[in-house]
């Protein structure tokens, strides 16, 4: 350890991330392989297959540098771990849960399921929260939407806005209720296929939790969406008839209106 320390970590290394710190230091490691060390004079690599040789096998598992701790999340579904609060989704308030912290990430889990992934904090007291575990809750409860700590400086693409303005407009609650619909859509895709499809909904005149909903899927599956009317019926519709000669004729001699 104090050779690797003297020859990686000294000067203390400067890096912008774990990743590329791990990247670089895996570059001046492998640098070395073919250089002799110590007594032996043998190339370091060979030494290090020697070695590698007479070591028991690797686990099956891989082995998960983290620390692994039990919690419940409280009322207002907020896990604790190591002096700062992170959030899960409210369906799992006061439910026992397990926490995964490791350098960059806290990950916690109910039972086998990730239930929550978070940045990991180190400020004392720091508060985590993601927006979209909160969305269940304030669906039953619209009128919280402005008020909900959780959705404050939530950054959203400009369509959201107007996608929340023309049902609220149109419906009072229930059209508040449906833009809360469709930030759930996120749990289901990223933000940016379904910011898409909102500004798709936009331009199509398709405002609703059902067409969004449509155009998410269409998009994630890679297929022309397929809406029906029927399901807008404050829409305008179009008159399609039949086509008579007299149609074709009156277009071909410029009379048609």
């Amino acid at each position: 350890m104090k050779h690797a320390r003297r020859a990686f970590l000294t000067p203390v290394p400067r890096a912008a991330s774990f990743a590329a710190l791990n990247a670089e230091l895996e570059r001046q490691c492998l640098a070395r392989l073919d250089e002799a060390a110590g007594r032996d004079r043998r190339p370091v690599g060979e030494r290090l297959g020697a070695d590698l040789a007479a070591l028991m096998r690797l686990p099956a598992s891989p082995f998960e540098a983290c620390d692994v701790v039990a919690a419940r999340a409280s009322s207002t579904a907020l896990v604790r771990y190591r002096g700062a609060d992170y959030s899960v989704p409210t369906g799992h308030a006061h439910q026992a849960v397990v926490v995964k912290g490791s350098v960059g990430e806290v990950v916690v889990l109910a039972g086998a399921d990730v239930i929550a992934r978070h940045r990991r904090a180190y400020e004392k007291g720091a508060l985590v929260l993601d927006p979209l575990h909160y969305l269940a809750l304030i669906e039953e409860k619209p009128g919280a939407l402005d008020q909900a700590a959780a959705l404050q400086g939530w950054e959203l693409p400009p369509a959201f806005a107007e996608m929340r303005r023309l049902p609220e407009a149109r419906m009072g609650t229930r059209g508040k209720r449906e833009y809360v619909q469709i930030l759930r859509l996120m749990g289901i895709a990223p933000m940016p296929v379904v910011s898409a499809a909102v500004a798709e909904a936009i331009r199509r005149g398709v405002i609703g939790f059902d067409a969004v909903k449509q155009l998410v899927v269409a998009r994630i599956e890679g297929r022309p969406p397929r809406l029906d009317p029927r399901a807008y019926p404050y829409l305008p519709r179009a008159t399609v008839r039949a086509t008579a000669a007299a149609d074709c004729a009156a277009l071909l001699s410029g009379r048609a209106a």
